[in-house]
């Protein structure tokens, strides 16, 4: 037995003048799994109204809160009532609505970060395991064809024992004081640490890279040591910063995040090194993969080839040579949750590659990188081990 229809998506937040809302709605629209059924679009009832009527969805459905969206959608009948909530809402709002869609059954896909702070992202991972629901974090990245193949190259042994680790990802969109622009929503909550968080930069994206970093090797980060940095004037988070990391094999590595770096735009780029060689993606180039090798050429793995591994093959939809990007890197972990849900609702175990998104785990994980970060970046002492 199986789910023939698309799964009902209800979202939380991503109205107007949100950046990332359009981006989901997207991604979970691309491989015709899901529809958007529902949603609360803004913390302003009449906003929220306004934006569910631009997505043509009826106005009863069109909701004044979460908390109003969750409980009549429970009550709804179970052929018509959403399946699960897409939490787009600046990081101080992730908690709140996940923990009560979980609780009320349903499964939740939530931007990053998981949480406002550890201590949530901990009572957030005793929902998730005392309720049973499938949960997913949008750490973009991850879900690259590339990016997926390093981490099957990495797991196979070919490049030998994992030495060296190095992740950057630069921007240039803060390099000036644009929080101060009453126009700039996206700058202005991601710098205020009443919504933010105790990390700007590091928080922002970061996470991100620690995230690729830890992904990719198959590797978890044990010990930093970390230098944040203020760079723009009258700023109260962190704009630019770099982490040196411990591995828990032993190797070493190097994380540099900035959003001060003028004329750069999103180009994240991951290396990972082994004893015989190493592996090195970007996104300027999301497509190409090398290979790097001790006593050998340099060998180069593409997107939609024949030759890549189940993971890469099953998050490709173009035959080679046709560019896949972002947002089909963002609608891969959407397209997977979604394969994900179907089969458990069915009692069917869901396939390797469906469960290859992040979880959980991961929102624990990037939300520990904050708290370890901020506190080695203001302590003397420098090298802290990495606590959960």
């Amino acid at each position: 037995m199986s789910i023939n229809r698309k799964l009902r998506m209800g979202m939380i937040g991503g109205g107007p003048g949100a950046f990332i809302g359009a981006v989901h709605r997207i991604a979970a629209n691309i491989d015709g799994e899901i529809e958007l059924v529902c949603g609360a679009f803004s913390s302003n009832a009449e906003k929220s109204k306004q934006a569910g009527g631009q997505l043509y969805l009826t106005p009863e459905r069109s909701y004044a809160s979460f908390s109003e969206m969750i409980e009549k959608e429970k009550a709804l009948p179970e052929d018509v009532r959403m399946d699960f909530v897409s939490i787009v809402t600046p990081n101080h709002v992730h908690f709140e609505p996940a923990k009560l869609a979980m609780e009320n059954g349903f499964d939740v896909v939530l931007d990053k970060p998981m949480t406002f702070s550890l201590a949530e992202a901990h009572a957030l991972k005793q929902v998730a395991t005392q309720t049973g629901r499938t949960f997913c974090l949008t750490h973009t990245y991850t879900g690259y064809p590339m990016v997926k193949q390093a981490r099957q190259l990495v797991a196979s042994g070919v490049l030998g024992a994992i030495r060296k680790v190095y992740v950057e990802y630069p921007q240039g969109w803060l390099s000036t004081f644009a929080e101060g622009e009453s126009s700039n929503k996206q700058a202005g909550w991601r710098t205020d640490p009443s919504k933010s968080g105790m990390a700007g930069c590091m928080g922002d994206i970061g996470t991100h890279a620690f995230n690729l970093a830890e992904y990719v090797s198959g590797l978890q980060v044990s010990a930093v040591c970390a230098e944040l940095n203020i760079v723009v004037p009258g700023r109260a988070l962190d704009d630019d910063g770099a982490v040196l990391l411990k591995f828990n094999n032993g190797a070493t590595g190097v994380l540099m995040a900035s959003q001060i770096a003028a004329g750069e735009e999103n180009n994240v780029k991951v290396r990972v090194y082994g004893e015989k060689g190493g592996i090195e993606w970007q996104q300027q180039d999301a497509n190409t993969l090398q290979v790097k090798w001790l006593d050998k050429p340099t060998e180069i793995y593409r997107t939609g080839t024949g030759y890549v591994s189940s993971y890469a093959a099953h998050n490709s939809r173009t035959p080679a040579g046709h560019p896949e990007g972002y947002l089909e890197a963002f609608a891969n972990h959407y397209r997977n949750f979604a394969l994900t849900v179907k089969a458990r609702r069915t009692n069917n175990e869901p396939k390797p590659e469906w469960l290859d998104f992040p979880g959980i785990e991961d929102g624990v994980r990037g939300m520990a990188f904050v708290e370890n970060v901020v506190k080695s970046g203001k302590s003397n002492e420098k090298w802290l081990p990495f606590t959960l």
